[in-house]
């Protein structure tokens, strides 16, 4: 069992209306871990702002998973040489998974000697502390640990959303695939204590929130380093009774460790949303084995058919990813065909870059040309199939949590479905935060247009 560490609101706050200002980039667990910044950041007495010139600290919380993120924050933090010139009591800081890799946080410290503040994903509560010795020793900081030290709870949080919240039920991963660069920067998985969990979720149903997503590089692993035999369907079945809940969702899960009881529990679950998010990687048993993924094609499809067998109504949506090294156009050929089976509702497609320190950087790699054809291909037939699958859904009646107003037409109100599909619609906006029913009128490719049914809401 992972060690338990509370965290410990500092007595030192800061003087003034101080202002902060973080950037994330990256995953959901990024985002989350920059609400846990957020939130230690206002403990101190710092309040929020967009504006990079008002702030008194910036922090860019990074992502390293693919080389287009590190490069954006290399061209930010070119940019912001001036603005720390300009204003010296800035404080200007690095952290998360990029500062995590060897060498890349010295690298960071010699490149841009003006940042003041360099940490990596294992003490994000050791903010306060850091940001403290910063200004008492007028000198930068570079504390970046190699391994985890425990979990630590209570870290303050300040949410984005007053409606759906992210909550995160183990960190880390074990899984190693030969192209990933997580299990190097995020550390081996460590599951959070039920009870813990189960106590921030009814926490959260007390301030109004109706939804959460469940987060953990592979949440079908949960539980599985505690010395109790407790697992992740173990959880659902205990957060799908908890009052005034209404919806669950999670992400990401591992094919390889998707269980039928799993799938049994989601089926009988009256608030575990039929959303099944499946990241094949490629649909070559060939590329499968190289990228060291833990199952086969026919493993997968098989997995596929016994979900959409027990949940009837699933969307099923996946990560594909093209020009893993060594990829010949027969095992391209074999993830189109995959894609053609499952018939994804979405799937987020991308090329394979080399991220130094994987095994896979140390492969034969395949052509940029030969990428970016194959990747418009794949794009092109998912897109085809996505846009049948949601003319499907014409004339169905789907329950809808109200999340607001478009950002581009304030006249229309935006939802998802229980299966994770965009829905815009005309209704009042009193109507946010409530489930109502809606009629799909038109399908389109990344959303569903709709129309509200009348006496169709659930306060």
């Amino acid at each position: 069992m992972v060690e338990k560490i509370e965290y410990k609101s500092p007595n030192k706050k800061v003087e003034g209306q101080k202002k902060y200002l973080i950037q994330s980039f990256g995953c959901q667990m990024n985002e989350r871990d920059a609400e846990s910044l957020s939130g230690i950041l206002e403990d101190l007495g710092y309040i929020p702002t967009d504006a990079q010139e008002e702030a008194d600290i910036i922090i860019l919380n990074t992502c390293c998973v693919r080389e287009t993120a590190e490069s954006k924050v290399y061209g930010l933090l070119g940019r912001l040489r001036k603005l720390k010139v300009a204003k010296p009591d800035l404080i200007l800081g690095v952290c998360g998974c990029m500062p995590q890799q060897e060498d890349v946080a010295k690298k960071i410290r010699h490149n841009f000697p003006f940042v003041d503040l360099i940490f990596g994903t294992h003490n994000v509560h050791e903010l306060p502390r850091m940001i403290h010795q910063v200004q008492e020793n007028h000198e930068a900081v570079l504390e970046v640990w190699a391994t985890e030290k425990g979990i630590v709870e209570n870290v303050p949080v300040r949410r984005k959303d007053k409606l759906k919240a992210w909550v995160t039920i183990m960190y880390g991963c074990n899984n190693f695939c030969t192209y990933c660069i997580v299990p190097y920067v995020r550390g081996r998985e460590r599951s959070r204590k039920p009870e813990d969990i189960i106590k921030e979720i009814q926490d959260l149903v007390q301030e109004g929130y109706k939804e959460v997503t469940l987060l953990g590089q592979n949440v079908n692993s949960y539980g599985k380093d505690m010395d109790v035999n407790y697992r992740f369907a173990d959880l659902l079945l205990d957060l799908d009774k908890i009052e005034g809940l209404e919806r669950i969702r999670f992400m990401t899960s591992h094919p390889r460790d998707f269980d039928q009881r799993l799938i049994d529990v989601i089926a009988s679950a009256k608030k575990v949303c039929e959303h099944f998010h499946l990241p094949a990687q490629a649909g070559s048993n060939r590329i499968l084995k190289l990228m060291n993924r833990g199952y086969t094609r026919e493993q997968y499809l098989d997995l596929i058919q016994r979900i959409k067998s027990a949940v009837p109504n699933a969307s099923i949506t996946a990560d594909l990813m093209v020009g893993f090294p060594g990829e010949t156009e027969e095992d391209f050929a074999d993830t189109l065909d995959l894609v053609k089976r499952v018939r994804y509702d979405s799937a987020f497609t991308f090329v394979y870059n080399i991220r130094t320190g994987t095994p896979a950087a140390k492969m034969e790699q395949v052509a940029e040309e030969v990428k970016s054809e194959r990747i418009q291909r794949l794009i092109e037939l998912q897109n085809k199939i996505s846009c049948e699958n949601n003319r499907q859904e014409e004339g169905k009646v789907f329950e809808v949590l109200v999340e607001g107003e478009t950002q581009n037409n304030p006249d229309l109100l935006a939802g998802r479905t229980r299966t994770n599909k965009l829905v815009v619609f005309q209704g009042p906006i009193e109507l946010t935060g409530k489930l109502v029913q809606v009629k799909i009128t038109k399908g389109r490719l990344n959303l569903l247009e709709g129309e509200l049914v009348l006496n169709g809401t659930n306060d």
